[in-house]
């Protein structure tokens, strides 16, 4: 048997390639969209993949099922339990299998045994595999998706905060712990194969290495030692982060199919700065450098996401899918940029210009200030300040008089934020803070300021100013 790990590190997601090497064929399992990097690696090993597996509807990313479906004729296994909400839709023309609790399938001699794990969603299934071509009778290993994480389990509130399906999540968590229950029957030394990694927003608190055991997880993961369930839900429900906004299209998306890559017309290249004010009347346009590039020098209505692991989590929440999307990257990112917006389904991206030769031709930039943590002692009746980190954050300390504007809703809350004072934004550290200075700009606020250092900066002077 090969196993081969794959890992995203913009969205956190791991997925993985099984293959059967006495008869050449593979699976993929929770594929993401850039299907190209599974289809080299099998070809390497000398295989073929046959097929592809989802362990739920994923919410975070664009399935690349079928994608691969489509480009090798993969057949797709799919998970048929949970109700008529979140059950796979327009699979007439497309190559699968749905499948249900105790299930069995075979890719060459690699043999899957499906479990129902509902929790994260009601739909999730965990895959269970043995390589009886290796004379093995027992499994080595599960797929848990979002099921079970290195050091926590997936989040049980997504289709009630995310998806909007009231009443949801306090069952989703019931449904977890019943879940655990089976999960802690298996053998402790099966290996535990997650669909994320940290950063993932899919739970709370996950780990960082790739995998587990089952033995591990149930001595060292802290969702696992619960005993009463009322503890358990409220515990698990509790704490956990905003989920992007982009989570609910993902969702749909996924479960209704979307277009695939060959079919997404391609992004206009230019070099004519003129076209900028062109793109500023029709959408959005992301200039990508870092936050310390941007401040110091940016074209007039432009917002800054800046190419990091968290770009995709940020494109996500502020990118307004039914607009054209223009792109300001840097030299040599261009694909890579391209790629990570598709990972999460923006496939209207109207054109792009490298970001350099864009602003060495504009007749004239923009920049923002900064102020010093010791500027915010005593706050003027003519400034704004604005908190832009997660409620969890703020409901641990903020600065007096501020206002919690979370940075993934500030489009819609333009409406809070007065415009005839000067407007101080912060966030942890001021990286976060300067995409919203970026937004404010953006929006016509021109008299924004961004917090040096955040809020972790100003605690610790404003500690020593008392002491």
């Amino acid at each position: 048997m090969l196993l081969r790990y794959f890992y995203d590190e913009y969205l956190a997601h791991a997925s993985y390639l099984a293959g059967c090497q006495k008869t050449g064929e593979a699976i993929v399992i929770d594929p993401s969209r850039n299907i190209d990097q599974y289809i080299q690696t099998a070809k390497a090993n000398g295989l073929e993949i046959s097929a592809a597996a989802e362990t739920h509807i994923h919410a975070d990313f664009i399935s690349g099922a079928r994608e691969l479906e489509a480009r090798t004729g993969a057949k797709l296994y799919l998970s048929d339990e949970g109700n008529a909400n979140w059950k796979y839709e327009n699979l007439i023309n497309v190559n699968h299998r749905l499948l249900k609790d105790g299930d069995t399938f075979n890719i060459g001699h690699l043999f899957f045994e499906v479990m129902h794990t509902p929790g994260h969603t009601p739909e999730s299934i965990t895959f269970m595999l043995t390589d009886t071509g290796g004379g093995a009778d027992e499994a080595i290993g599960v797929f848990t998706g979002d099921f079970v994480f290195a050091g926590d389990v997936g989040r049980p509130d997504l289709l009630e905060t995310a998806a909007g399906f009231e009443g949801t999540a306090e069952k989703g968590a019931k449904d977890m712990f019943s879940s655990i229950k089976r999960f802690k029957q298996l053998p402790d030394y099966l290996q535990v194969w997650p669909a994320h990694g940290a950063g993932s927003a899919c739970g709370k608190a996950l780990g960082a290495i790739p995998s587990s055991t089952v033995g591990y997880e149930k001595r060292f993961n802290p969702a696992l030692r619960y005993t009463d369930e009322g503890r358990f839900t409220k515990d698990l429900l509790k704490g956990q982060p905003e989920p992007p906004k982009y989570f609910s299209i993902m969702k749909r998306a996924n479960k209704l199919g979307t277009a695939l890559i060959k079919d997404i017309p391609a992004p206009l290249k230019s070099n004519n700065p003129s076209d900028l004010f062109k793109w500023l009347k029709k959408g959005m346009v992301i200039d990508t450098r870092n936050v310390f590039e941007f401040r110091n020098g940016h074209i007039p209505g432009t917002v800054n996401i800046p190419f990091n692991q968290s770009f995709v989590k940020w494109a996500g929440w502020l990118v307004d899918y039914d607009e054209p999307l223009y792109i300001l990257p840097q030299e040599g990112k261009v694909k890579d940029v391209l790629s990570s917006l598709y990972s999460i389904g923006i496939d209207r991206i109207a054109g792009y210009m490298n970001v350099v030769s864009a602003i060495r031709n504009y007749p004239e930039l923009e920049t923002y200030g900064e102020v010093e943590p010791k500027g915010l002692h005593d706050i003027p009746k003519n400034v704004s300040v604005i908190d832009v980190r997660n409620q969890d954050e703020w409901s641990n300390g903020h600065i007096p008089e501020a206002t919690h504007i979370m940075l993934g809703t500030l489009p819609d809350r333009l409406d809070e934020v007065p415009r005839d004072r000067m407007t101080v934004v912060y966030c942890a550290s001021g990286i976060r803070s300067a995409m919203a200075a970026s937004i404010l700009q953006s929006k016509g606020i021109k008299d924004v300021r961004n917090l040096k250092g955040g809020y972790s900066l100003w605690k610790k002077v404003t500690a020593a100013a008392i002491n």
